[in-house]
């Protein structure tokens, strides 16, 4: 009944405003650019020769040169985390990185096909967390579930992935 729904809304109105407040706040995200866990206001200046940081501003000759770097420096950066995380392990398999956007998952690991596929939506978060993602990920090589003993071996070579998993969910 009416009644009850009026009820209902003002139960919870609090966590109601919480939840429109996150959202708006997302809504005013799509105008900023978001590059390892940091936000930038996107400036076009038509006369910059390339990409630059500066406060909370990046200055670009155009969006599209913006997505050109930030794609490159997303294969670069990957690339890199993953040669750091490798020495975690002692006998990873020869494996192929492959990169797409994801809408549900920051990682695949393909253990059969050898490949582990990033999401691309992963550049924009802090380094922290893309090493927590490929630690996850290679993992998946010597445990193919979320077994108990996956979760150890995830905790050996990354100790505070509970806190990097609750950050990703955020």
């Amino acid at each position: 009944s009416q009644k009850e729904i009026t009820k209902l809304i003002n139960k919870n109105e609090d966590e109601i405003f919480k939840m429109y407040e996150k959202i708006e706040e997302k809504v005013k995200d799509n105008d900023k650019f978001f590059h390892l866990g940091k936000k930038y206001y996107v400036v076009i200046d038509e006369n910059s020769s390339e990409v630059l940081f500066r406060d909370k501003n990046v200055y670009v000759k155009s969006k599209e040169d913006l997505n050109s770097y930030q794609k490159r420096e997303m294969l670069r950066i990957f690339n890199e985390e993953i040669e750091i995380v490798k020495k975690c392990f002692s006998s990873l398999p020869e494996f192929t990185l492959k990169t797409r956007k994801m809408s549900t998952r920051w990682g695949v690991c393909d253990t059969r096909k050898k490949i582990v596929t990033l999401n691309t939506e992963l550049i924009k978060k802090e380094i922290e967390l893309i090493d927590y993602v490929i630690v996850h990920e290679l993992c998946h090589f010597f445990e193919p579930n979320h077994s108990k003993n996956f979760w150890t071996l995830v905790g050996q070579a990354y100790p505070n992935y509970k806190e990097a998993r609750k950050k990703l969910r955020d």
